[in-house]
Protein backbone atom coordinates (compact mmCIF):
# COMPACT_ATOMS: atom_id res chain seq x y z
CA UNK A 1 0.00 0.00 0.00
CA UNK A 2 1.42 3.41 -1.01
CA UNK A 3 1.78 6.26 1.47
CA UNK A 4 -1.05 8.12 -0.28
CA UNK A 5 -3.41 5.13 0.08
CA UNK A 6 -2.39 4.70 3.72
CA UNK A 7 -3.25 8.34 4.39
CA UNK A 8 -6.64 7.93 2.68
CA UNK A 9 -7.33 4.81 4.77
CA UNK A 10 -6.32 6.67 7.93
CA UNK A 11 -8.61 9.60 7.13
CA UNK A 12 -11.44 7.20 6.22
CA UNK A 13 -11.13 5.37 9.54
CA UNK A 14 -10.93 8.65 11.43
CA UNK A 15 -14.06 9.93 9.69
CA UNK A 16 -15.95 6.68 10.37
CA UNK A 17 -14.98 6.73 14.05
CA UNK A 18 -16.41 10.24 14.28
CA UNK A 19 -19.67 9.14 12.61
CA UNK A 20 -19.98 6.12 14.90
CA UNK A 21 -19.37 8.25 18.00
CA UNK A 22 -22.09 10.70 16.91
CA UNK A 23 -24.64 7.94 16.27
CA UNK A 24 -23.85 6.32 19.64
CA UNK A 25 -24.26 9.67 21.40
CA UNK A 26 -27.80 10.13 20.02
CA UNK A 27 -28.67 6.40 20.37
CA UNK A 28 -29.51 6.11 16.66
CA UNK A 29 -29.22 2.31 16.51
CA UNK A 30 -30.90 1.98 13.11
CA UNK A 31 -28.48 4.28 11.31
CA UNK A 32 -25.51 2.83 13.21
CA UNK A 33 -26.39 -0.71 12.06
CA UNK A 34 -26.89 0.53 8.52
CA UNK A 35 -23.51 2.27 8.55
CA UNK A 36 -21.55 -0.66 10.00
CA UNK A 37 -23.23 -3.25 7.76
CA UNK A 38 -21.50 -1.62 4.80
CA UNK A 39 -18.07 -2.61 6.13
CA UNK A 40 -16.05 -5.79 6.58
CA UNK A 41 -15.76 -7.04 10.16
CA UNK A 42 -12.01 -6.31 10.10
CA UNK A 43 -12.78 -2.66 9.32
CA UNK A 44 -15.36 -2.56 12.12
CA UNK A 45 -12.77 -4.00 14.51
CA UNK A 46 -10.38 -1.23 13.48
CA UNK A 47 -13.07 1.34 14.28
CA UNK A 48 -13.77 -0.28 17.66
CA UNK A 49 -10.07 -0.15 18.50
CA UNK A 50 -10.33 3.66 18.26
CA UNK A 51 -13.42 3.92 20.49
CA UNK A 52 -13.43 3.98 24.27
CA UNK A 53 -14.58 0.82 26.05
CA UNK A 54 -18.10 2.05 26.71
CA UNK A 55 -18.64 2.93 23.03
CA UNK A 56 -17.09 -0.36 21.86
CA UNK A 57 -19.40 -2.33 24.16
CA UNK A 58 -22.38 -0.37 22.78
CA UNK A 59 -21.52 -1.55 19.25
CA UNK A 60 -20.84 -5.14 20.37
CA UNK A 61 -24.23 -5.31 22.09
CA UNK A 62 -25.96 -3.76 19.08
CA UNK A 63 -24.74 -6.14 16.35
CA UNK A 64 -25.67 -9.81 15.98
CA UNK A 65 -23.41 -12.59 17.33
CA UNK A 66 -22.47 -13.80 13.86
CA UNK A 67 -20.88 -10.41 13.12
CA UNK A 68 -19.47 -9.60 16.55
CA UNK A 69 -17.81 -13.02 16.87
CA UNK A 70 -15.72 -12.24 13.79
CA UNK A 71 -15.05 -8.71 15.05
CA UNK A 72 -13.72 -10.10 18.33
CA UNK A 73 -11.10 -12.12 16.45
CA UNK A 74 -9.83 -8.99 14.69
CA UNK A 75 -9.68 -6.70 17.74
CA UNK A 76 -6.38 -5.67 19.26
CA UNK A 77 -5.53 -8.21 22.00
CA UNK A 78 -5.68 -5.66 24.82
CA UNK A 79 -9.02 -4.31 23.62
CA UNK A 80 -10.41 -7.83 23.17
CA UNK A 81 -9.43 -8.65 26.76
CA UNK A 82 -11.32 -5.58 28.00
CA UNK A 83 -14.39 -6.43 25.91
CA UNK A 84 -14.44 -10.05 27.12
CA UNK A 85 -14.26 -8.87 30.74
CA UNK A 86 -17.43 -6.87 30.14
CA UNK A 87 -19.37 -9.74 28.55
CA UNK A 88 -21.18 -12.35 30.59
CA UNK A 89 -20.30 -16.04 30.28
CA UNK A 90 -23.56 -16.56 28.38
CA UNK A 91 -22.77 -13.76 25.93
CA UNK A 92 -19.27 -15.13 25.28
CA UNK A 93 -20.72 -18.61 24.77
CA UNK A 94 -23.10 -17.19 22.16
CA UNK A 95 -20.18 -15.52 20.39
CA UNK A 96 -17.94 -18.61 20.27
CA UNK A 97 -20.79 -20.79 18.96
CA UNK A 98 -20.66 -18.70 15.78
CA UNK A 99 -16.91 -19.27 15.32
CA UNK A 100 -14.94 -22.17 13.89
CA UNK A 101 -13.57 -24.41 16.62
CA UNK A 102 -9.99 -23.12 16.36
CA UNK A 103 -11.06 -19.47 16.72
CA UNK A 104 -13.50 -20.37 19.49
CA UNK A 105 -10.73 -22.17 21.39
CA UNK A 106 -8.43 -19.14 20.94
CA UNK A 107 -11.04 -16.81 22.44
CA UNK A 108 -11.75 -19.08 25.41
CA UNK A 109 -8.04 -19.68 26.09
CA UNK A 110 -7.62 -15.95 26.73
CA UNK A 111 -10.05 -16.11 29.66
CA UNK A 112 -9.11 -16.95 33.27
CA UNK A 113 -9.32 -20.70 33.92
CA UNK A 114 -12.41 -20.47 36.16
CA UNK A 115 -14.26 -18.43 33.54
CA UNK A 116 -13.22 -20.77 30.72
CA UNK A 117 -15.18 -23.65 32.22
CA UNK A 118 -18.14 -21.38 32.90
CA UNK A 119 -18.27 -20.35 29.24
CA UNK A 120 -17.84 -23.92 27.97
CA UNK A 121 -20.70 -25.12 30.18
CA UNK A 122 -23.01 -22.58 28.54
CA UNK A 123 -22.31 -23.70 24.96
CA UNK A 124 -25.50 -25.41 23.77
CA UNK A 125 -24.09 -27.27 20.76
CA UNK A 126 -22.69 -30.40 22.44
CA UNK A 127 -20.51 -31.40 19.47
CA UNK A 128 -19.06 -27.90 19.22
CA UNK A 129 -18.44 -27.91 22.97
CA UNK A 130 -16.63 -31.27 22.86
CA UNK A 131 -14.43 -30.17 19.94
CA UNK A 132 -13.47 -26.89 21.62
CA UNK A 133 -12.63 -28.74 24.83
CA UNK A 134 -10.41 -31.12 22.83
CA UNK A 135 -8.53 -28.24 21.19
CA UNK A 136 -7.97 -26.47 24.51
CA UNK A 137 -6.06 -29.53 25.72
CA UNK A 138 -3.29 -28.95 23.15
CA UNK A 139 -0.38 -26.56 23.58
CA UNK A 140 -1.04 -23.38 21.59
CA UNK A 141 2.36 -23.67 19.89
CA UNK A 142 1.60 -27.08 18.36
CA UNK A 143 -0.37 -28.24 15.35
CA UNK A 144 -3.14 -29.32 17.73
CA UNK A 145 -3.35 -25.79 19.09
CA UNK A 146 -3.69 -24.40 15.56
CA UNK A 147 -6.07 -26.88 13.96
CA UNK A 148 -9.80 -26.59 13.42
CA UNK A 149 -12.11 -29.56 13.61
CA UNK A 150 -14.23 -28.38 10.66
CA UNK A 151 -13.31 -30.22 7.46
CA UNK A 152 -14.82 -32.24 4.63
CA UNK A 153 -14.16 -35.95 5.12
CA UNK A 154 -15.25 -38.93 3.01
CA UNK A 155 -14.70 -42.67 3.30
CA UNK A 156 -12.86 -44.69 0.69
CA UNK A 157 -15.74 -47.20 0.47
CA UNK A 158 -18.32 -44.59 -0.57
CA UNK A 159 -19.50 -44.18 -4.15
CA UNK A 160 -19.26 -40.85 -5.95
CA UNK A 161 -23.03 -40.37 -5.74
CA UNK A 162 -23.13 -41.05 -2.00
CA UNK A 163 -20.06 -38.88 -1.49
CA UNK A 164 -21.66 -35.88 -3.22
CA UNK A 165 -24.74 -36.07 -1.01
CA UNK A 166 -22.71 -36.22 2.19
CA UNK A 167 -20.28 -33.48 1.12
CA UNK A 168 -23.16 -31.01 0.73
CA UNK A 169 -24.09 -31.59 4.36
CA UNK A 170 -20.52 -31.28 5.65
CA UNK A 171 -19.70 -28.20 3.59
CA UNK A 172 -22.35 -26.17 5.45
CA UNK A 173 -20.15 -26.32 8.55
CA UNK A 174 -16.92 -25.40 6.75
CA UNK A 175 -16.17 -21.76 5.96
CA UNK A 176 -13.79 -22.58 3.09
CA UNK A 177 -13.42 -26.00 1.47
CA UNK A 178 -9.72 -26.27 0.60
CA UNK A 179 -9.52 -30.05 0.36
CA UNK A 180 -11.58 -33.20 0.67
CA UNK A 181 -9.87 -35.78 2.85
CA UNK A 182 -10.31 -39.53 2.44
CA UNK A 183 -10.22 -41.91 5.42
CA UNK A 184 -10.73 -45.63 5.94
CA UNK A 185 -13.21 -47.21 8.36
CA UNK A 186 -10.73 -46.70 11.25
CA UNK A 187 -10.76 -42.94 10.50
CA UNK A 188 -7.12 -43.06 9.37
CA UNK A 189 -6.05 -40.61 6.70
CA UNK A 190 -5.68 -42.31 3.31
CA UNK A 191 -5.28 -39.30 1.03
CA UNK A 192 -7.19 -36.46 -0.52
CA UNK A 193 -9.79 -36.13 -3.23
CA UNK A 194 -9.70 -33.73 -6.15
CA UNK A 195 -12.97 -31.88 -6.62
CA UNK A 196 -12.42 -31.99 -10.37
CA UNK A 197 -11.99 -35.78 -10.32
CA UNK A 198 -15.13 -36.08 -8.21
CA UNK A 199 -17.23 -34.00 -10.59
CA UNK A 200 -16.19 -35.84 -13.78
CA UNK A 201 -16.31 -39.34 -12.26
CA UNK A 202 -19.18 -41.76 -12.80
CA UNK A 203 -21.72 -41.82 -9.99
CA UNK A 204 -21.14 -45.51 -9.20
CA UNK A 205 -17.34 -45.23 -8.97
CA UNK A 206 -15.73 -45.88 -5.59
CA UNK A 207 -13.81 -43.10 -3.85
CA UNK A 208 -10.91 -45.54 -3.43
CA UNK A 209 -10.45 -45.40 -7.22
CA UNK A 210 -10.11 -41.60 -7.19
CA UNK A 211 -8.12 -40.91 -4.03
CA UNK A 212 -4.68 -39.31 -4.29
CA UNK A 213 -2.65 -41.11 -1.62
CA UNK A 214 0.37 -38.77 -1.79
CA UNK A 215 -0.83 -36.15 0.70
CA UNK A 216 1.13 -33.86 3.03
CA UNK A 217 0.11 -33.93 6.69
CA UNK A 218 1.43 -33.00 10.13
CA UNK A 219 1.28 -34.67 13.51
CA UNK A 220 -0.90 -33.07 16.17
CA UNK A 221 2.16 -32.57 18.41
CA UNK A 222 4.36 -30.96 15.72
CA UNK A 223 5.72 -27.50 16.51
CA UNK A 224 3.73 -24.61 14.99
CA UNK A 225 6.86 -23.20 13.32
CA UNK A 226 7.56 -26.55 11.64
CA UNK A 227 3.98 -26.63 10.34
CA UNK A 228 4.44 -23.11 8.95
CA UNK A 229 7.63 -24.16 7.16
CA UNK A 230 5.93 -27.17 5.55
CA UNK A 231 2.96 -25.14 4.35
CA UNK A 232 5.21 -22.37 3.03
CA UNK A 233 7.50 -24.86 1.27
CA UNK A 234 4.69 -26.64 -0.57
CA UNK A 235 2.41 -23.57 -1.02
CA UNK A 236 -0.45 -25.26 0.83
CA UNK A 237 -3.70 -23.49 1.68
CA UNK A 238 -4.58 -26.18 4.21
CA UNK A 239 -2.96 -29.27 5.70
CA UNK A 240 -4.55 -32.21 7.57
CA UNK A 241 -3.57 -33.02 11.15
CA UNK A 242 -3.25 -36.63 12.37
CA UNK A 243 -2.31 -38.35 15.61
CA UNK A 244 0.36 -41.00 16.13
CA UNK A 245 -2.02 -43.67 14.75
CA UNK A 246 -2.62 -41.65 11.57
CA UNK A 247 -6.19 -40.83 12.66
CA UNK A 248 -7.49 -37.67 10.99
CA UNK A 249 -8.16 -35.07 13.70
CA UNK A 250 -8.54 -31.74 11.90
CA UNK A 251 -6.93 -29.30 9.51
CA UNK A 252 -4.83 -26.15 9.64
CA UNK A 253 -5.57 -23.34 7.18
CA UNK A 254 -3.26 -20.68 5.79
CA UNK A 255 -4.83 -17.83 7.83
CA UNK A 256 -3.65 -19.50 11.04
CA UNK A 257 -0.16 -19.95 9.61
CA UNK A 258 0.02 -16.27 8.66
CA UNK A 259 -0.63 -15.45 12.32
CA UNK A 260 2.16 -17.86 13.38
CA UNK A 261 4.63 -16.28 10.95
CA UNK A 262 3.67 -12.80 12.10
CA UNK A 263 4.10 -13.69 15.78
CA UNK A 264 7.43 -15.38 15.09
CA UNK A 265 8.67 -12.37 13.12
CA UNK A 266 7.66 -10.05 15.97
CA UNK A 267 9.40 -12.28 18.51
CA UNK A 268 12.60 -12.45 16.45
CA UNK A 269 12.54 -8.69 15.93
CA UNK A 270 12.28 -8.14 19.68
CA UNK A 271 15.04 -10.65 20.41
CA UNK A 272 17.26 -8.97 17.83
CA UNK A 273 16.62 -5.65 19.56
CA UNK A 274 17.55 -7.12 22.93
CA UNK A 275 14.03 -7.62 24.34
CA UNK A 276 13.71 -11.01 26.00
CA UNK A 277 9.92 -11.16 26.50
CA UNK A 278 6.87 -10.70 24.32
CA UNK A 279 5.82 -7.15 25.17
CA UNK A 280 3.63 -4.39 23.76
CA UNK A 281 4.15 -0.64 23.85
CA UNK A 282 1.20 -0.27 26.25
CA UNK A 283 2.52 -2.82 28.77
CA UNK A 284 3.43 -1.72 32.30
CA UNK A 285 6.78 -0.09 33.06
CA UNK A 286 7.71 -3.09 35.23
CA UNK A 287 7.07 -5.61 32.43
CA UNK A 288 8.92 -3.49 29.87
CA UNK A 289 11.85 -3.08 32.26
CA UNK A 290 12.09 -6.85 32.84
CA UNK A 291 12.14 -7.39 29.08
CA UNK A 292 14.79 -4.78 28.29
CA UNK A 293 17.06 -4.57 31.33
CA UNK A 294 18.98 -7.91 30.96
CA UNK A 295 20.45 -7.00 27.58
CA UNK A 296 21.09 -3.40 28.66
CA UNK A 297 23.15 -4.78 31.55
CA UNK A 298 25.06 -7.05 29.15
CA UNK A 299 25.73 -4.03 26.95
CA UNK A 300 26.88 -2.03 29.99
CA UNK A 301 29.33 -4.75 31.08
CA UNK A 302 30.57 -5.02 27.50
CA UNK A 303 31.16 -1.28 27.46
CA UNK A 304 33.02 -1.49 30.76
CA UNK A 305 35.13 -4.29 29.30
CA UNK A 306 36.00 -2.17 26.27
CA UNK A 307 36.79 0.78 28.57
CA UNK A 308 39.14 -1.36 30.69
CA UNK A 309 41.02 -2.44 27.54
CA UNK A 310 41.43 1.20 26.50
CA UNK A 311 42.57 2.07 30.04
CA UNK A 312 45.11 -0.76 29.96
CA UNK A 313 46.73 0.54 26.75
CA UNK A 314 46.25 4.23 27.55
CA UNK A 315 49.59 4.95 29.21
CA UNK A 316 51.57 2.77 26.82
CA UNK A 317 50.36 4.62 23.71
CA UNK A 318 52.46 7.68 24.37
CA UNK A 319 52.72 9.74 21.19
CA UNK A 320 50.13 7.53 19.45
CA UNK A 321 47.25 8.84 21.57
CA UNK A 322 45.53 9.68 18.25
CA UNK A 323 44.53 6.01 18.07
CA UNK A 324 41.80 6.74 20.63
CA UNK A 325 40.06 9.00 18.10
CA UNK A 326 39.33 5.99 15.90
CA UNK A 327 37.89 3.70 18.59
CA UNK A 328 34.29 4.60 17.55
CA UNK A 329 35.18 3.65 13.94
CA UNK A 330 36.44 0.23 15.04
CA UNK A 331 33.44 -0.42 17.30
CA UNK A 332 30.84 0.72 14.75
CA UNK A 333 32.41 -1.31 11.94
CA UNK A 334 32.68 -4.46 14.06
CA UNK A 335 29.08 -4.11 15.28
CA UNK A 336 27.65 -3.50 11.81
CA UNK A 337 29.51 -6.39 10.18
CA UNK A 338 28.55 -8.77 12.99
CA UNK A 339 24.87 -7.85 12.82
CA UNK A 340 24.85 -8.16 9.01
CA UNK A 341 26.40 -11.63 9.09
CA UNK A 342 24.21 -12.91 11.91
CA UNK A 343 21.03 -11.49 10.35
CA UNK A 344 21.68 -13.37 7.09
CA UNK A 345 22.40 -16.61 8.94
CA UNK A 346 19.36 -16.27 11.20
CA UNK A 347 17.15 -15.65 8.18
CA UNK A 348 18.64 -18.70 6.49
CA UNK A 349 18.07 -20.86 9.57
CA UNK A 350 14.46 -19.69 9.72
CA UNK A 351 13.68 -20.78 6.15
CA UNK A 352 16.00 -23.83 6.18
CA UNK A 353 18.29 -22.44 3.48
CA UNK A 354 21.36 -22.69 5.74
CA UNK A 355 22.70 -26.20 5.54
CA UNK A 356 25.88 -28.06 4.78
CA UNK A 357 29.27 -27.87 6.44
CA UNK A 358 29.69 -25.04 8.96
CA UNK A 359 33.40 -24.83 8.10
CA UNK A 360 32.51 -24.15 4.47
CA UNK A 361 30.19 -21.32 5.50
CA UNK A 362 32.85 -19.83 7.80
CA UNK A 363 35.38 -19.92 4.95
CA UNK A 364 32.89 -18.07 2.75
CA UNK A 365 32.41 -15.40 5.43
CA UNK A 366 36.19 -15.22 5.87
CA UNK A 367 36.78 -14.39 2.20
CA UNK A 368 33.82 -12.00 2.18
CA UNK A 369 35.35 -10.29 5.23
CA UNK A 370 38.70 -10.03 3.43
CA UNK A 371 37.11 -8.34 0.38
CA UNK A 372 34.99 -5.93 2.44
CA UNK A 373 37.86 -5.34 4.85
CA UNK A 374 40.33 -4.32 2.15
CA UNK A 375 37.76 -2.01 0.51
CA UNK A 376 36.95 -0.23 3.77
CA UNK A 377 40.59 -0.19 4.90
CA UNK A 378 41.78 1.54 1.72
CA UNK A 379 39.07 4.21 2.00
CA UNK A 380 39.82 4.69 5.70
CA UNK A 381 43.57 4.92 5.04
CA UNK A 382 43.09 7.63 2.41
CA UNK A 383 40.69 9.67 4.56
CA UNK A 384 42.64 9.40 7.82
CA UNK A 385 46.01 10.25 6.21
CA UNK A 386 45.11 12.86 3.60
CA UNK A 387 42.11 14.54 5.22
CA UNK A 388 42.78 14.08 8.95
CA UNK A 389 46.56 14.40 8.63
CA UNK A 390 47.16 11.20 10.60
CA UNK A 391 50.74 9.87 10.32
CA UNK A 392 51.08 7.32 7.50
CA UNK A 393 52.11 4.46 9.82
CA UNK A 394 49.08 5.12 12.05
CA UNK A 395 46.74 5.12 9.02
CA UNK A 396 48.20 1.78 7.90
CA UNK A 397 47.70 0.45 11.42
CA UNK A 398 44.05 1.53 11.38
CA UNK A 399 43.57 -0.08 7.95
CA UNK A 400 45.07 -3.42 9.02
CA UNK A 401 43.03 -3.32 12.22
CA UNK A 402 39.84 -2.72 10.22
CA UNK A 403 40.55 -5.72 7.97
CA UNK A 404 41.17 -7.94 10.99
CA UNK A 405 38.15 -6.67 12.91
CA UNK A 406 35.81 -7.10 9.92
CA UNK A 407 36.96 -10.69 9.38
CA UNK A 408 36.61 -11.46 13.09
CA UNK A 409 33.13 -9.87 13.29
CA UNK A 410 31.93 -11.75 10.20
CA UNK A 411 33.10 -15.08 11.65
CA UNK A 412 31.54 -14.41 15.06
CA UNK A 413 28.29 -13.23 13.44
CA UNK A 414 28.14 -16.45 11.42
CA UNK A 415 29.26 -18.95 14.02
CA UNK A 416 27.18 -17.87 17.03
CA UNK A 417 23.68 -18.15 15.44
CA UNK A 418 24.50 -21.61 14.05
CA UNK A 419 25.95 -22.67 17.40
CA UNK A 420 22.86 -21.44 19.27
CA UNK A 421 20.53 -23.15 16.79
CA UNK A 422 22.30 -26.48 17.24
CA UNK A 423 21.89 -26.08 21.02
CA UNK A 424 18.15 -25.52 20.66
CA UNK A 425 18.35 -21.79 21.47
CA UNK A 426 16.56 -19.25 19.26
CA UNK A 427 19.38 -17.85 17.07
CA UNK A 428 17.58 -14.50 16.80
CA UNK A 429 19.16 -13.51 20.13
CA UNK A 430 22.49 -13.38 18.28
CA UNK A 431 21.50 -10.54 15.93
CA UNK A 432 21.24 -7.76 18.50
CA UNK A 433 23.16 -6.66 21.60
CA UNK A 434 24.85 -10.07 21.98
CA UNK A 435 26.78 -9.74 18.71
CA UNK A 436 27.27 -5.99 19.01
CA UNK A 437 28.66 -6.18 22.54
CA UNK A 438 30.98 -9.13 21.90
CA UNK A 439 32.34 -7.53 18.73
CA UNK A 440 32.88 -4.22 20.51
CA UNK A 441 35.05 -5.89 23.16
CA UNK A 442 36.98 -8.20 20.83
CA UNK A 443 37.27 -5.45 18.20
CA UNK A 444 38.87 -2.99 20.62
CA UNK A 445 41.20 -5.68 21.95
CA UNK A 446 42.29 -6.66 18.45
CA UNK A 447 42.71 -3.00 17.47
CA UNK A 448 45.14 -2.22 20.27
CA UNK A 449 47.03 -5.51 19.96
CA UNK A 450 47.63 -4.84 16.25
CA UNK A 451 48.60 -1.23 17.04
CA UNK A 452 51.04 -2.40 19.70
CA UNK A 453 52.54 -4.95 17.30
CA UNK A 454 53.02 -2.44 14.46
CA UNK A 455 53.82 0.74 16.38
CA UNK A 456 55.75 -0.95 19.18
CA UNK A 457 54.40 1.05 22.11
Amino acid sequence: MSEEKENIQFELTKELVGQVEQLIEVNNDKELRKLLNEFHYADIAEILDELNLEEAMYVIKLLDSETTSEILMELDEDNREKVLKNLSAQEIAEEVEELDTDDAADIISELPEARQQEVINRIEDLEHKAEITELLAYDEDTAGGLMAKELVKVYETWTVAGCMRRIRGQAKEVTRVHSIYVVNKEEKLIGRLSLKDLIVAKSDQKISDLVKVNVDYVNVHDNAEDVAKIMAKYDLEAIPVVDDKQTLLGRITIDDIVDVLKEEAEKDYQLAAGITQDVEADDSILKLTKARLPWLLIGMFGGLGAASIIEYFNEAMGSFIVLLSFVPLIQATAGNVGVQSSAIVVQGLANDSVDGNIIKRLFKEFFLGVVNGFAIAIIALIITHFLFGTPYIVSITIGIALISVIIMAALIGTFIPIFLDKRGIDPAVATGPFITTSNDVFGILMYFLIAKLILGF
